[in-house]
C-alpha cells in the first residue's frame, strides 16, 4: 500500500510517500515556513509524489498530523487530507504530534523504555502524553501545568515499566508520520483536529457591528 503523509501542524510544511508493502520511504519533502501552509501544501505534495515517481491515484491511504500544534496549520492539513481522500475514495487516518515524537525518539535513541512526551503549549502549559515500549498510549493527550506534568511523571514512574524521558519540539519527522499512519487501523477513520484548548486568537469584544 502506498501512503501519502501530510504535516502542517508545526513550523514545517511536509509530505512523504511510503510503500508499506516494502517498508520503504520513497520520498520526503519538508519546507520550514512557519506560516502560510495553505499556500504551499499542494506544491509540497506534488514534489513528494514526483520524487517518489508515484501517481496520486496510486495512493491507497493518506495520513495527516492532527495535533496538538498550530491551530490554523492543523486545520489546513486535515482539510486537505480529508478532501484528497474523499476525491480518491481511500482511507484517511490521523497521527498525533505526540505519538510521532515518541516514535521518533525511540527510533533514534534505541531506548526500550516508556517515554513521556512534553511540548510547550504556551500560556504556561505543557502538552503531555506517555507511551509504553510498544508505542501504546498510557494516558490521553492533555494540556497541563508544569506541576501537573511532574505529578504525572511521578505517578507513571511508580509503574513497573521503569524510567521516563521528556522531549519537546514543534517539528515532526514526516517519515515517522507515514510509518505510523500505515500501521493504524483505518476502519471508520475520519481524522479531525486534536485541539486540547481553544485558539489563541479570539474575536475582539466591543467592536461588533449591531445587527439590523
Amino acid at each position: 500500500m502506498i501512503v501519502l503523509a501530510i504535516d502542517t501542524a508545526g513550523i514545517d510544511c511536509s509530505a512523504a510517500v511510503f510503500d508499506s508493502s516494502a517498508s520503504r520511504l520513497l520520498s520526503a519533502v519538508s519546507e520550514e515556513i512557519g506560516k502560510g501552509h495553505a499556500e504551499r501544501l499542494m506544491a509540497v505534495i506534488d514534489q513528494a509524489l514526483d520524487e517518489a515517481q508515484v501517481d496520486l491515484h496510486a495512493v491507497g491511504r493518506i495520513a495527516v498530523v492532527i495535533g496538538p500544534g498550530s491551530f490554523t496549520g492543523i486545520r489546513v492539513g486535515v482539510a486537505a487530507a480529508r478532501g484528497l481522500a474523499l476525491s480518491l475514495g481511500i482511507d484517511c487516518v490521523g497521527v498525533s504530534t505526540l505519538e510521532t515524537l515518541a516514535a521518533s525518539y525511540r527510533a533514534t535513541s534505541g531506548s526500550d523504555m516508556p517515554v513521556l512526551i512534553a511540548m510547550d503549549a504556551k500560556r504556561e502549559e505543557i502538552y503531555a502524553q506517555a507511551f509504553a515500549v510498544d508505542g501504546a498510549a498510557l494516558n490521553e493527550p492533555t494540556a497541563l501545568s508544569a506541576e501537573d506534568v511532574d505529578n504525572l511523571v511521578k505517578s507513571l514512574s511508580a509503574e513497573p515499566t521503569g524510567s521516563w524521558i521528556s522531549k519537546t519540539g514543534d517539528r515532526f519527522d514526516i517519515g515517522t508520520v507515514a510509518r505510523i499512519g500505515a500501521a493504524k487501523d483505518a476502519a471508520g477513520a475520519r481524522p479531525k483536529p486534536l485541539y486540547l484548548r481553544g485558539p489563541d486568537a479570539k474575536p475582539q469584544t466591543g467592536f461588533a457591528l449591531a445587527r439590523v
